[in-house]
């Protein structure tokens, strides 16, 4: 750290108390040095961003802080006094949450046994109060923006629901040290605000946070503090606003970077080679899934289209839909080329030349437990099968080709993908789309939860992609992500498409007014009897 970086991230320490303060810490894995005395110093009621690459060591400090890691080196204080953290209930005691990245929630419970769970509320008879852990639960809820049902199962809420869940579980507890790893990587801009109304909350309180993200523009909007690792180790500390974008990601990769979004300015061709027209499917409260109304869409060879909306918009529906991955019946046309397309199933899909890279790289794309080979080749299985079988040594060969080209950090094609950072295993997902040889690529969130360098990269293939002529269509929650790749953005609003905006013409402003033109905004003030009543009665 240099003396002006220290003098920096000292000069806060007259003004907020120290609650935190982690020194020297250092974790070592089989082969690996994960952390190499790293110092933290957090302070109540502000919010200390922690950046990295993916890799970096963030969630491995924040996993010594919260107790999931029985062994490491050096010391951790609270409020000056030292204490042992060797297990989740350890930091749960000195009052530390940990909302993590990689979602923590029993898919088979409901919101409200969620929330509650090892710590239900129970009535006098010992029994449990189902009704008042209801009533909080919604209260939590309320507090983020989300209208649920708390009876409802978890696997039956949108990712992006489920991300506020976790926040409402570790809401819902005594906290002095609240660690938030993404929490916004699947939420929409709204949702955000919402969010940053939450932590804003807790730090008048005197809630210290740490906040781990890879978007640069929410940590100029919500740290006071920036706390930068590299490579396991710290590089520095400096207040928020004493250092440029430029130069925090210069810390973050240790190299100067180019232009993040680099989108050549090369017309799209007049061919299309997707066209969507009345496309309509039914929705599923149940299952958490919009329904569609009449959506027409169209992508040129070569273009990039935008999906930007609200969360529960239909954007994921929209892809899954066009994919063949519905799940139910969908009415409308679709046209692929010249041809008409009925999409039955995935596999009908990856025939027709359409790829897609899902939102939920854990529970949808990765298959745990299997090889970068066997992720990287699954969809393109076809391609290497002849009369014995798959011709192992051509898919070797294909797949080797693709992971050296996309720059996949491996240390070879039978190493388990679940190893491999984020970003590795996002252009895994990648190269597998690639080795179908996809027309139409759909890409749901393509840059959620990886770091800035490997953004960078993904945009550069995007644009590559399109460039040689695929269409792509691309969901994604972060407006400066769609404003700066995309030819045209179409904005859905509860399943109806409410604009298509060029891309002269589209702003934030105008995207958010067409994401919210069908809403009734409910004022996160209104009561919880209100709430529930709408709840109960099935009004949304």
């Amino acid at each position: 750290m240099s003396p002006t970086q220290t003098a920096a991230a000292d000069g806060s320490a007259a003004v907020a108390r120290e609650v935190l303060s982690m020194r020297g810490i250092g974790k070592s894995f089989p082969g690996v040095r994960a952390l190499e005395a790293v110092s933290l110093d957090v302070r109540a009621g502000q919010v200390h961003a922690l950046l990295g690459e993916n890799g970096a060591g963030k969630s491995t400090l924040m996993n010594v802080l919260s107790g999931g890691f029985v062994e490491y080196d050096g010391e951790i204080r609270i409020d000056g006094v030292p204490v042992a953290i060797h297990h989740p209930r350890d930091a749960k005691s000195l009052g530390i949450e940990m909302i993590h990245q990689e979602l923590n929630l029993v898919q088979d419970l409901s919101i409200a046994d969620n929330v509650f769970l090892g710590r239900e509320l129970r009535t006098g008879r010992g029994t449990l109060d189902r009704p008042s852990m209801h009533a909080r639960t919604r209260e939590l809820l309320a507090g983020l923006g989300l209208i649920l049902d708390p009876r409802r199962l978890v696997r039956r809420c949108k990712l992006a629901e489920q991300q506020l869940i976790e926040v409402a579980k570790a809401l819902s507890q005594h906290v002095r040290v609240l660690v938030m790893d993404e929490p916004t990587s699947a939420l929409a801009d709204a949702e955000v605000r919402r969010l940053f109304d939450v932590i804003a909350r807790l730090v008048d309180g005197g809630v210290a946070v740490i906040y781990i993200s890879h978007r640069l523009e929410e940590i100029d909007k919500v740290a006071d503090v920036v706390t930068v690792l590299r490579d396991g180790e710290q590089v520095g500390t400096v207040l928020q606003g004493s250092t440029s974008r430029s130069e925090l990601i210069a810390m973050m990769v240790g190299r100067p970077m180019g232009e993040l979004f680099p989108r050549p300015e090369h017309p799209p061709s007049a061919t299309p080679c997707l066209r969507v027209s009345r496309l309509s499917a039914d929705g599923d409260q149940a299952q958490g899934r919009a329904a569609l109304h009449d959506v027409d869409v169209v992508v040129h060879e070569g273009e990039i289209v935008g999906l930007a909306g609200l969360m529960g918009a239909g954007r994921s529906e929209l892809l899954q839909a066009i994919y063949g991955a519905a799940g139910r019946r969908v009415g409308g046309q679709i046209t692929v080329g010249e041809k008409a397309y009925a999409p039955r199933s995935p596999a009908h899909g990856i025939g027709r030349h359409i790829a897609m890279v899902a939102e939920d790289r854990k529970g949808q794309s990765v298959v745990p437990g299997n090889t970068v080979r066997f992720n990287a080749s699954l969809a393109a299985l076809r391609r290497f099968a002849g009369w014995a079988g798959v011709d192992t040594k051509a898919e070797r060969v294909a797949v080797g080709d693709v992971v050296t080209e996309l720059r996949v950090r491996t240390p070879s094609l039978a190493t388990d993908i679940t190893t491999l950072s984020g970003g590795s295993q996002q252009k895994v997902v990648l190269a597998r789309c690639l080795l179908t040889k996809p027309r139409v690529l759909l890409m749901d969130e393509p840059t959620r939860g990886i770091d800035v360098g490997a953004k960078a990269e993904i945009y550069a293939l995007i644009s590559d992609l399109a460039a040689q002529g695929t269409g792509i269509l691309m969901a994604s929650s972060e407006l400066p992500e769609l404003l700066a790749m995309c030819d045209r953005i179409v904005v859905l609003c509860e399943g109806r498409v409410t604009a298509t905006l060029d891309r002269d013409e589209a702003t934030q402003e105008r995207i958010l007014e067409a994401a919210m033109a069908r809403q009734v905004v409910l004022d996160t003030t209104t009561s919880t009897e209100s709430l529930a009543r709408l709840i109960d009665s099935g009004d949304r």
